[in-house]
């Protein structure tokens, strides 16, 4: 359940629904498989965006249960399908860490993403909670999203910790701890610049944010932001970052409209890190915790 309160089951609105979901439901409702099926079933799954080694793990997986390798139903073809997604959507534990106090949670990624926007969702919810905030503005290479962070903060009455353009990314980061720590906040929040995967002197910027932060609180949280309408770029992009920094959690943004939503498979099978929140749209309350069940149902319409 995490630590937001979330609607019954079917009211929160995972606009995951496409051909993927209708394509192999046709499939399985075929009373036996045959090769030409099975072909079909992995064509689907790789143009749903859920990658080539994950697809081949899930061919394999299906193929050897034992109620497709006789003749079944469309509702026990279905149901083999649903549980399949599922149990590649398996995680222990999605929850928001924020045990410590300070906790601080950092989001990561590359430009175009959605990181200013969701960190200024999830300070919303948190503070919507019960949960004192504090932001830092760590992105200081690009004015305006020091500018679109106290935006975010001013709606949901947030303090926002900011610095010069082009400062140190660190000591913004270690200023809003410190601003944390003096008003007894709960939560710090630290945004950082947008970096290409490939820039490693990028990469090894997060981790002396981190080190700087650690010295007086604990990070909590590494949140990495996905655009998940980038498909297989996404995947490439969560290898990376999850290489140069431990990340524990994943956002994906823009899962609505027509993005296919594969790579939240992809993401959690391949990398075993959870996706513990998706955004849905533009709203302030457009960001919500991801929940498998409902994902997969969604799919599956």
């Amino acid at each position: 359940m995490g630590i937001f309160s979330r609607k019954n089951k079917g009211e929160i609105p995972l606009k995951t629904t496409s051909t993927f979901g209708s394509q192999l439901l046709n499939i399985f409702t075929r009373s036996t498989l045959d090769e030409q099926a099975w072909q079909e079933i992995e064509d689907t799954l790789i143009m749903a965006d859920i990658g080539l080694k994950t697809t081949q793990q899930i061919i394999e997986e299906l193929r050897n249960n034992p109620t497709l390798k006789s003749a079944h139903s469309a509702e026990q073809g279905k149901a083999v399908l649903r549980n399949q997604l599922l149990s590649s959507l398996s995680v222990s534990n999605r929850s928001l860490n924020i045990s410590a106090t300070p906790s601080v949670i950092i989001m990561v990624g590359i430009n175009g993403t959605g990181k200013t926007t969701t960190i200024g969702k999830l300070a919303h919810k948190l503070t919507q909670a019960g949960n004192k905030c504090v932001l830092g503005a760590a992105d200081t290479f690009r004015a305006a999203a020091s500018q679109q962070l106290q935006t975010w903060g001013q709606r949901s009455n947030v303090s926002v910790v900011t610095g010069p353009e082009n400062s140190e990314p660190s000591t913004v980061a270690f200023n809003a701890v410190q601003e944390g720590l003096a008003v007894g906040a709960k939560v710090v929040l630290i945004d950082t610049a947008g970096r290409l995967h490939t820039k490693s002197g990028l990469m090894d910027e997060l981790g002396k944010i981190k080190r700087v932060i650690e010295k007086h609180a604990t990070v909590t949280e590494t949140l990495l932001v996905i655009d998940a309408t980038t498909g297989q770029n996404g995947l490439i992009q969560a290898r990376v970052f999850t290489q140069a920094v431990e990340v524990t959690g994943i956002v994906l943004t823009k899962l609505d409209g027509s993005a296919k939503g594969g790579i939240v498979i992809a993401v959690q099978r391949e990398l075993d890190v959870p996706v513990k929140f998706v955004g849905v749209g533009e709203s302030i309350d457009d960001l919500i915790e991801f929940n498998a069940e409902d994902f997969v149902d969604g799919l599956l319409i």
